[in-house]
């Protein structure tokens, strides 16, 4: 397992991160399976666990904190805030009353008296950055969090954040948490060049495309990723931006048995080889999912294997571009872009 500095922060993190999204009700995880995952991640070198208390609504948090039990110290544990915990109107978004309230239902679920990382699971249009980042400071003075990043965060909101806190002589955002894999490219164009402009941990999550590349979505074969199910649209091949993922799953499969690696090993190898991306998250649901991906660990692709990857799938090229989760909001509604 590859080790790597978090940004400018000096902490050492692996180069494979275990996020913790399929643990309790949405993948169906019980502790036991939990804590087996948990224990085999660490043996093989993972030192990052990566969780939010909007998976499971809080119960993922609960079982990753009855999980590291006892060996706390050696994990650089990250958990999120900002999304929907409930239908209150206020247990949400980025505001400090908010964020001080839930850092400590947080800091229960989990077990522990302060998180490594907490991030702000998305950009909050209704909250100031300077509220939000006067909340985190005082948190991280308080001891209750080490360090904090964002999560989904447009480019140029990544840069208006650090603004402000260099405006209001506030501690910033270290870290940045997008949505980055082979199909999925296009923060490429902008995203990676700003947190390398301002020296941001990237911790990429859905390496995988929700299992595209999983080895589980293949022509002529029967969809084997849970997450069919859960997001039928995304498997649609009726949809051209499905067939255009399909094709591209094909030729890069091709690639990978050419090269002797697994198209885990590929699509693994391909997100953790940008120089601006510290650590891929990946999101086991069992056992045996894990193990085929700790195997990619070590993958390091040659020049010509990454030349054949952006033949098939441009550089800075979204194939479907309308899953993207950090699209300003006047795109979604026309109120916010009409006077």
């Amino acid at each position: 397992m590859q080790n790597r500095t978090l940004g400018r922060t000096g902490v050492q993190v692996s180069s494979l991160v275990l996020g913790a999204m399929n643990f309790g009700q949405i993948g169906r995880t019980t502790q036991d399976e939990v804590t087996a995952i948990v224990d085999a991640a660490l043996e093989a070198g993972i030192n990052v666990i990566d969780t939010a208390d909007w998976y499971s609504l809080g119960e993922s948090e609960e079982l990753v904190g009855k999980a590291i039990a006892g060996r706390r110290d050696d994990i650089v544990l990250a958990t999120k805030a900002n999304q929907p915990m409930g239908d209150e109107r206020n247990h949400q978004g980025s505001s400090r009353r908010w964020l001080v309230t839930e850092l400590d239902n947080s800091l229960r679920r989990l077990g522990v008296d302060h998180v490594d990382l907490y991030q702000i699971h998305r950009w909050d249009p209704r909250t100031s950055d300077e509220e939000t980042l006067s909340a985190l400071t005082d948190l991280q003075r308080a001891g209750k969090i080490r360090y904090f990043g964002s999560s989904t965060f447009p480019a140029y909101r990544i840069v208006q954040a650090q603004w402000a806190a260099r405006d209001n002589h506030l501690s910033r955002y270290v870290t940045e948490q997008p949505s980055y894999s082979i199909l999925q490219r296009g923060i490429e164009t902008h995203v990676l060049p700003v947190t390398e402009e301002y020296g941001l941990g990237v911790l990429a999550w859905s390496p995988l495309a929700s299992g595209w590349l999983s080895g589980a979505v293949r022509a002529g074969r029967e969809i084997a990723t849970s997450r069919s199910t859960v997001l039928p649209e995304r498997f649609d091949l009726s949809v051209p931006s499905n067939r255009a993922r399909l094709d591209a799953v094909e030729q890069l499969a091709k690639v990978a048995d050419e090269a002797g690696l697994t198209l885990i090993q590929l699509a693994l190898g391909f997100v953790t080889a940008h120089p601006a991306v510290t650590s891929a998250i990946i999101g086991p649901r069992t056992l045996d999912h894990l193990h085929s991906q700790v195997a990619a660990a070590d993958t390091v692709l040659s020049a010509d294997i990454l030349d054949a990857i952006d033949a098939i799938v441009a550089p800075g090229t979204d194939l479907a571009a309308h899953e993207k989760f950090d699209t300003p909001p006047a795109l979604l509604d026309p109120a916010l872009r009409r006077r």
